[in-house]
């Protein structure tokens, strides 16, 4: 099966916006243009083939259920921004790397590998967890209230914009 070509207007258009919504969350994305818009062709390409935007670094299964931790933007996003300045495609950036005040790296794959994520998707939830017992600590802005679970709070609250400095952790 042939995919049909991704037109420039709407690679532009979906550039456009992407940086105007990953802006207003508190992100950057690359700043070299053509590397950024060839991420974007693949994201789209990815989306006609597959229905979603699967990372276009990485390899998809074209089933959503498996692919859900590397739909754009991947849950790898942030643990990688915070170490390396970028994404594992370099779509996203550090406000240190936009400002190259921090050079841009490889950056391993955090992805676990495929027998891992199956087992990971099989293990089903029984009843309530109690709170200690949540695999990551829940981060509460202090201005807006925004709660995130993940191992650091995030750079830029994405609802308020404050600093990472304003979050505490809540649980």
């Amino acid at each position: 099966m042939t995919l049909p070509i991704i037109a420039e207007p709407l690679v532009d258009a979906t550039y456009a916006t992407l940086k105007k919504e990953v802006h207003d969350g508190g992100y950057r994305l690359n700043p070299d243009e053509d590397f950024t818009k060839n991420l974007v062709r693949g994201l789209l390409k990815n989306e006609q083939r597959y229905g979603y935007r699967a990372c276009p670094c990485r390899l998809a299964s074209g089933k959503r259920e498996e692919d859900l931790d590397i739909i754009c933007p991947c849950d790898y996003r942030d643990p990688d921004l915070a170490e390396f300045g970028a994404c594992y495609c370099a779509l996203y950036v550090s406000d240190a790397v936009l400002l190259q005040k921090q050079k841009l790296l490889p950056i391993p794959e955090r992805r676990p590998p495929r027998a891992a994520r199956k087992k990971i998707l099989s293990v089903q939830p029984s009843g309530q967890v109690p709170l200690t017992a949540l695999p990551l600590p829940v981060w509460r802005c202090r201005v807006c209230g925004y709660l995130c679970a993940r191992e650091q709070p995030p750079d830029i609250c994405p609802i308020c914009k404050v600093s990472k400095e304003r979050f505490e952790r809540f649980i």
